[in-house]
């Protein structure tokens, strides 16, 4: 099995080193850094940088896409090299997947249309635009499409796939050494259960306001 993990411009870190962190531990694979150029892709703050060992031409087929979001996908919705890409991959794809905004990836693609799916919570509505249902479940199964919600549940969605490909119990094992065990000093992760004035305070900046 060979994993493409997509990198771009401010993408954010976690939505890809969460699910590469799990899915790189599935038996058998090998797991790729891929951008439109080889080197260097730096990620939302610009303090991090991590290697595309190969470009999206040298990997036409994976099995396994695993796309990431973050501020620099905007900039990404009418980049044809990646869209076309990702569409091609997709037709012969086993599993193609997102975390956070990069369901709106897969969305612009064309992949998503009529398929239930998620994003952060800031950007659900956006996916009404290309056809999709959203939902603000953590991880979204619709066939081979698999889309987490924001940022941190790349590694729920990593997690959950690694038990449909490699078994209940190779999934565990990773939970255990990776040693996934959140017990958050806060209970604001969700719209539902921040407070209020956070959560409008980030709507009205959101730049996925639509007018």
């Amino acid at each position: 099995m060979q994993i493409a993990v997509v990198l771009f411009d401010r993408f954010t870190a976690l939505d890809a080193v969460g699910p590469y962190e799990i899915l790189c531990r599935t038996p058998g694979a090998e797991t790729v850094f891929v951008a439109e150029r080889t080197g260097p892709v730096r990620n939302d703050s610009g303090s991090l940088g991590l290697v595309a060992e190969r470009t999206l031409a040298d990997v036409p087929a994976p099995d396994l896409v695993i796309v990431p979001g973050g501020p620099g996908q905007s900039a990404q919705m009418e980049n044809e090299t990646l869209l076309g890409w990702l569409r091609a991959a997709d037709a012969t794809s086993t599993w193609t997947t997102s975390v956070c905004t990069g369901s709106l990836l897969l969305a612009a693609a064309g992949l998503l249309e009529g398929r239930r799916a998620t994003s952060h919570w800031l950007a659900l509505d956006v996916l009404k635009t290309y056809g999709a249902e959203p939902t603000g479940e953590r991880v979204v199964f619709d066939g081979k499409y698999v889309t987490a919600a924001g940022v941190s549940s790349g590694i729920d969605m990593g997690l959950t796939l690694l038990g449909r490909i490699a078994g209940d119990e190779h999934a565990q094992a990773v939970q255990l050494l990776t040693e996934y065990d959140p017990q958050p000093p806060y209970d604001a992760g969700s719209p539902e259960k921040a407070p209020a004035a956070l959560v409008e305070e980030f709507r009205a900046k959101s730049r996925f306001i639509l007018r």
